[in-house]
C-alpha cells in the first residue's frame, strides 16, 4: 500500500490537486494512508469519518430520505458522500467510501464485506462496488488499497 500512497503522493503533487475523503467503514485507513508522506498538506484538505447516520445527514448534507431508502451502505450514499466532501473542503477531487466490514451487520442484500467506493470530480464521477471477503481488518485493508487502486486511475 505504501508504493500506491507514494505514487498518488507525487502525482497530487505534481499536478496541484487537491483531495478530500470521507470514509465509513475503512475508519479513516484512507485518510491515514493519503497523509503517510511528508507533504501531504499540499493536497490533503479533509477527512471525515462518518460512521454514523448523523454526520452523513449533518456534516456531509445528505438527505435523511435517500438514506432511508437506499441504505447508509449503497451507491447512492457512496456517491453523495464524495460528493458533498469535495464541496464541503472545495477540492478536486472527493472520495466517498461506504460497506459493511463485519464480523456482523451483514444481510442477504448486503453481505458482509461489501463495500462502494466513489470518486467524484468536476469532470468525471465513479462509483465502484466490490465484495471483499476475511476478516474485519482484511476487508477495511483491501477497501483502502482498492480506494487508492481507483484513485490512481484518474490520476
Amino acid at each position: 500500500m505504501e508504493h500506491i500512497a507514494s505514487q498518488i503522493h507525487k502525482a497530487l503533487i505534481k499536478k496541484n490537486k487537491t483531495i478530500a475523503v470521507a470514509e465509513s467503514c475503512t475508519g479513516g485507513l484512507v485518510s491515514a494512508l493519503l497523509t503517510s508522506l511528508s507533504g501531504s498538506s499540499k493536497y490533503f484538505i479533509l477527512g471525515a469519518v462518518a460512521y454514523n447516520n448523523k454526520v452523513k445527514t449533518g456534516i456531509l448534507k445528505i438527505p435523511d430520505k435517500i438514506i432511508a431508502e437506499k441504505g447508509a451502505v449503497s451507491k447512492e450514499i457512496a456517491a453523495r458522500m464524495a460528493q458533498n466532501v469535495r464541496k464541503l473542503a472545495k477540492t478536486d477531487f472527493g472520495i466517498g467510501i461506504t460497506g459493511i466490514a463485519g464480523p456482523t451487520g451483514g444481510s442477504i442484500q448486503k453481505p458482509i464485506g461489501i463495500v462502494f467506493i466513489s470518486l467524484d470530480s468536476k469532470n468525471k464521477k465513479i462509483c465502484r462496488k466490490f465484495h471483499f471477503r476475511g476478516s474485519r481488518s482484511s476487508i477495511r485493508n483491501t477497501a483502502a488499497l482498492n480506494c487508492l487502486k481507483l484513485l490512481k486511475t484518474i490520476l
